[in-house]
């Protein structure tokens, strides 16, 4: 817990970015406190799952939901939450929290999911809702302590679900989601998926979140010019993190560049990229900040 509000503390005093998420596996964590198994990588990388607790989506529904003060790592991430909350009053605090799809396929493996919801696409969205409704328990846990939720949803990143099995099986439960986040927090959650995210940008929509991104992996412009119109959310840009690890700074620019030509599109666009890995380079991260504000 020490090492997390260490590591997220630093990142924020060096960065000033507007959120703070406190998380390193951010998929792996409810479905460690449902019963997979996590082990320490060696070297550098985030903690993996090594053993899926369900053989099927069947045996999801009969799982128990977790309690969010005692389960595995969910009691350090909303802890190291409140401290952060504490140290830095001005900044959004965000738990880290997965969609139900991407818990599944912790719980299953992502093999195995996608053949069941091909096979048995019933049972699936039956145990996709019985995952939200563990996870508002842990929306309860998160609004008790004064403090907001970040939904991750890309185990269903397009091209690995397609657009009908998003509509069908993802967007009911993840609708319910947010809309009970909306009544707990006073405002939608934020809701990140990402891949190519213009075949189901409507079906996002849909969800009732005002917060999104618009992924690198996605036809940027197309994305932005179907948005553009939607003055009610907000937008978050985003380039590729491996260039910050990268570099060189020649290449960086003009994604940035590109990326602030998008946001003029739409009042209020942030402009930022995915989760930066280890090996980034602090020095091109300030740079890029400094160079987007002169833009």
């Amino acid at each position: 817990a020490d090492l997390l509000f260490r590591a997220h503390a630093e990142a924020h005093r060096l960065y000033g970015h507007r959120s703070i998420v406190p998380g390193i596996d951010i998929y792996n964590v409810e479905a460690e406190a449902y019963g997979a198994r996590i082990e320490a990588p060696e070297g550098n990388v985030i903690p993996s799952i090594v053993q899926h607790p369900c053989d099927s989506v069947r045996e999801i529904i009969d799982l128990h939901h977790p309690d969010p003060a005692r389960a595995g790592r969910l009691p350090m991430i909303l802890d190291t939450a409140c401290r952060l909350k504490e140290e830095f009053p001005n900044a959004e605090i965000r738990v880290p929290l997965s969609g139900p799809f991407s818990l599944a396929s912790g719980l299953l493996g992502f093999d195995t999911l996608l053949c069941e919801v091909m096979t048995d696409p019933e049972a699936s969205l039956q145990s996709f809702f019985h995952l939200t409704d563990g996870q508002l328990v842990v929306c309860e846990a998160v609004a008790r302590a004064g403090l907001r939720v970040i939904l991750f949803e890309s185990g269903a990143a397009p091209p690995l679900l397609s657009p009908g099995l998003f509509r069908d099986l993802v967007l009911p439960p993840v609708k319910r989601l947010v809309k009970s986040g909306a009544e707990m927090f006073d405002d939608p959650p934020a809701f990140i998926i990402g891949g190519n995210t213009v075949p189901i940008l409507d079906a996002i929509l849909a969800t009732g979140t005002r917060d999104l991104i618009c992924p690198a992996e996605s036809d940027q412009a197309t994305f932005m010019e179907k948005i553009a119109a939607r003055s009610d959310v907000t937008v978050r840009v985003n380039i590729d993190p491996g260039l910050f690890a990268t570099g060189p700074w020649e290449r960086v620019a003009p994604e940035l560049e590109r990326a602030a030509s998008l946001a003029r599109l739409k009042p209020d666009t942030q402009i930022g990229s995915g989760v930066l890995p280890y090996e980034t380079d602090t020095n091109i991260v300030l740079k890029a900040r400094d160079f987007v504000a002169s833009l």
